[in-house]
């Protein structure tokens, strides 16, 4: 762990193995912190925070600088990491290093741009100043699906704004964030402005950010039980919270759509990660007039996937997190197929060739999915594609807002007007109108409804850690 600028064990000395989800195979072990860990982390956060706060913004904007130019440099080293821990193929473990660093680039610049205003007041003799100043220390959770540039999209934006953080990441996928903390060292921030509690047992640590009068902000990115569980714990004492939470993402292809480009970028973004990707689209509403050629060429695209460990040339199905996860996959399957929905190609374990000694499942295309079947209502989480058939604009716009989620949504449409009338009628935080990449660190992400609170990335993202301050000088 990193804790005020000293890597150390955990104060028990207890610790826990890192496994490739790939194989099984241990690639590492990490300190198992607890209580007293992560109080020692704060501590040395808040009194970081005394000085961190003050320090320019040219100065902040200077060390993000050198982080960011330092992940470019390790980059081949990172993506290799995250392969090896998290599972994703190679390839895009590297993108996602990019992304990453992305982060650390943009709030570099945008440190330097946190403004204040002046009001005009109602007496002469007074005057209305406005700034903005950092909350104070956060602490972080972020998660294993993306366990490199999850840590950047909160860590930069903090530190632009001149706050310190105390972060856990996911129990899966410690070493990642254990080499993104040795870049931040190699960078010469100060000691405590940044600081790493690796646990395989969460709750203690998410308990003491909750509850710790230091912690001035929660900021998570995990499931919606847990984030409510957090929330609920962050209001008692009213903290501030930032929570990047599920998602139920509809795709929609619409007749006067070419049903062959929409199923390439289908197959594309709901693959993405093994469909391990809270934007991953989880309800592909298709017009029945296109239906047919639009599953044919998404069968044929799917059919070419290779699944296996990602550092295997050719591989763009890597494992999923765990053996439940392929449970909860191999669950909603059965359920639809017991259902009346069609197997259009894939449907079960990948066994061969060593794999069965991972947690894999094939990529999957269903046909025939309908409401009362789980995988409909149910966050995935896995490569699944579930199509499904409308006819008329209003019953999907309908069906595709019908979701505790807000996250992400997807249209496929030449029509503007059409294009103008989902993206102002869908539900959801994020809308790529033919563009299955509506994300980048200039842009604000995040959720409505139970998919969250608060946007990360952008110029939004800053201001998740500010306070405003109004000054009223009498002269």
């Amino acid at each position: 762990m990193f804790i005020n600028g000293q890597w150390c064990d955990a104060n028990d000395g207890a610790r826990f193995n890192v496994t490739n989800p790939a194989n099984g195979e241990i690639v590492g072990e990490v300190p198992n912190g607890g209580k007293a860990d992560v109080v020692a982390a704060i501590d040395a956060a808040a009194e970081a925070f005394k000085t961190w706060s003050k320090t320019t913004a040219y100065q902040r904007s200077s060390l993000l600088y050198r982080a960011y130019n330092l992940m470019i440099e390790k980059k081949e080293h990172l993506a290799v990491t995250m392969t090896t821990e998290q599972g994703k193929p190679l390839k895009a473990a590297r993108n996602e290093v990019q992304y990453g660093a992305d982060f650390l680039l943009w709030y570099a610049e945008e440190a330097k741009r946190i403004y204040g205003e002046t009001i005009p007041a109602p007496r002469g003799d007074q005057r209305f100043i406005v700034q903005q100043h950092p909350v104070g220390v956060v602490g972080a959770v972020t998660p294993w699906n993306y366990p490199i540039s999850m840590l950047t999209r909160k860590i930069a934006p903090a530190l632009a704004a001149g706050c310190t953080i105390v972060l856990k990441p996911a129990e899966a996928t410690p070493l990642c964030a254990v080499e993104m903390f040795k870049i931040f060292e190699e960078a010469g921030l100060p000691a405590g402005v940044v600081n790493l509690v690796t646990t395989e047992n969460p709750a203690p640590i998410g308990e003491e950010f909750v509850s710790n009068p230091k912690i001035a902000k929660l900021t998570f990115t995990g499931s919606t039980n847990v984030g409510k569980m957090l929330a609920q714990g962050a209001a008692a004492n009213l903290k501030r919270v930032s929570m990047e939470l599920g998602g139920h993402a509809p795709f929609i292809v619409f007749d006067d759509a070419d049903p062959e480009h929409a199923a390439k970028g289908l197959s594309l973004v709901k693959f993405l990660n093994t469909g391990q990707a809270c934007i991953s689209p989880n309800r592909i509403f298709v017009h029945k007039s296109i239906a047919e050629p639009f599953i044919d060429t998404l069968q044929a695209r799917v059919q070419r996937m290779r699944g296996g460990n990602g550092m295997d040339d050719g591989i763009s199905i890597g494992p999923l997190v765990g053996p439940g996860a392929v449970d909860k996959v191999e669950r909603q399957v059965k359920d639809a197929v017991e259902k009346g929905a069609r197997v259009i190609c894939g449907g079960h374990r990948l066994m061969e060739n060593g794999l069965d000694k991972g947690h894999f499942y094939a990529p999957t295309v269903l046909a025939d999915v309908r409401e009362d079947m789980l995988i409909y209502r149910e966050e995935t989480f896995g490569p699944v594609a579930p199509v499904i058939t409308f006819e008329d604009e209003d019953e999907v716009l309908e069906k595709a807002n019908d979701t505790n989620y807000g996250l992400a949504a997807y249209v496929y449409t030449p029509n503007i007007g059409r294009a103008f009338r989902m993206y102002e009628s869908l539900k959801f935080g994020i809308i790529g109108i033919n563009d299955i990449n509506p994300t980048a660190a200039a842009a604000p992400f995040g959720g409505m409804k139970e998919s969250g609170l608060g946007r990360e990335g952008g110029r939004e993202g800053i201001s998740e850690y500010l306070e405003t301050k109004l000054g009223g000088f009498s002269i």
